[in-house]
């Protein structure tokens, strides 16, 4: 999909590793109004405090990301390295650097050299094409095992809007926010106010519900440009409507990434959903999938397939949801395993032992306390989650 006014590419920039595409950029050809949302880590890299200095402005240009290095817990070298990069950059596109958000993923702890970010951007510059997001979502994976995009396009007022977006995670995933980072373009006409506010509200209802292995990354990034190409009347909070329709179609694509991120879980083999229904407020039913999707060992009891369902009512217990533990039940997809807070014997257990052989199903817990519901995302842990990161520095 093109996206009007908007232009990308990636570059083999050997930043960390040879012949492979680590360095990328977003370009517009005007000044558009940013929506971003950043790691909620106390420990923020030093593209993430420059992206938050930046946003104050509500306007960007330019995007441009690494791979390989995160450039965090670098101190004021890591930002002045920063600094040089989103420098670089404007001098390349011919664009006031101010303009420019900086984004990084990679090894944590490690100086960034600016070197060949020197060397490969006025390549990375003359790349751009209005077709070179495909590159761009390959130059942004770690241990991502395959590129994540999603697009969409909407009616405003008769006015064809094209939605693109891409996102790199599959480990350091937990809300709030994830190792993650997603980048996404748009020609609508939209005010910043209400894109901030679409982003914001998409990201709670997407990425901040997902978790591979409960760690939170310094370099989270969300950020969404619009350039106003697609000439749509406005869209703000004068337009109730139309802005809807607008906020439901980003954060479909939101919710496409996010369950993209799951579905490649390092060392993944299982994608769950985890729905917590009949608990007494929004922000138990919440807690309450967050803390069973997070379970070391209802993760390893997924990847062993195996129904062990005590372990999902204890995480239940840790939670901080208010229950009633005769009141619960708990179900593998059509497959009832507990009732009233017992086992339903062998016949039930074997029944749920089928549906966890399966790659994608969905584990129903019933309170019995209220109205709320909320749903997680989660994958399994395998062996090779392991093995992938106890050599991820090799």
């Amino acid at each position: 999909m093109k996206v009007k006014g908007f232009s990308a590419a990636a570059v083999q920039a050997g930043i960390r590793y040879k012949d492979r595409l680590d360095l990328g950029l977003i370009y517009s050809e005007t000044p558009a109004a940013i929506g971003a949302v950043f790691t909620a880590s106390v420990v923020k890299a030093a593209p993430v405090l420059l992206g938050r200095e930046r946003l104050r402005s509500g306007r960007a240009q330019a995007i441009v990301v690494n791979s390989g290095n995160a450039n965090a817990c670098t101190g004021e070298e890591g930002m002045k390295m920063a600094r040089a990069v989103g420098a670089l950059t404007a001098q390349a596109v011919k664009i006031d650097e101010e303009l420019v958000q900086v984004a990084s993923t990679g090894v944590i702890g490690a100086q960034l050299d600016v070197t060949p970010f020197a060397a490969a951007m006025p390549k990375l510059a003359a790349s751009l094409s209005p077709e070179g997001f495909d590159e761009l979502a390959r130059a942004i994976m770690t241990t991502d095992t395959v590129p994540k995009t999603a697009s969409a396009t909407i009616s405003i007022d008769g006015v064809e809007v094209n939605l693109l977006a891409c996102a790199k995670g599959a480990g350091m995933i937990m809300p709030n926010m994830a190792t993650m980072l997603c980048f996404a373009i748009t020609d609508a006409n939209i005010g910043q106010p209400a894109l901030q506010a679409a982003v914001q509200s998409g990201a709670d209802l997407s990425f901040n519900r997902i978790t591979v292995d409960g760690d939170t990354s310094t370099n989270d990034t969300v950020l969404c440009l619009a350039n106003g190409a697609a000439g749509n009347p406005l869209l703000d909070e004068n337009t109730p409507d139309t802005l809807k329709v607008f906020t439901e179609a980003l954060h479909g694509i939101f919710k496409d990434l996010a369950k993209q991120i799951v579905r490649d879980g390092e060392g993944a083999t299982k994608l769950v959903t985890i729905r917590v229904e009949g608990a007494a407020t929004q922000d138990e039913a919440v807690n309450a999938a967050r803390t069973i999707a997070n379970s070391p060992l209802v993760k390893t009891a997924f990847f062993g397939e195996d129904a062990n369902w005590g372990r999902i009512i204890a995480a239940l217990g840790r939670s901080g949801a208010a229950f009633q533990p005769e009141q619960v039940a708990i179900a593998f997809d059509d497959a009832l395993l507990v009732e009233n807070g017992f086992g339903l014997g062998k016949e039930a257990e074997a029944a749920a032992t089928q549906v966890l052989k399966k790659k994608e199903f969905t584990v129903t817990i019933r309170l019995g306390e209220g109205a709320a519901e909320a749903a997680m995302l989660t994958c399994d842990l395998s062996c090779d989650y392991v093995k992938i990161n106890a050599n991820y520095r090799s």
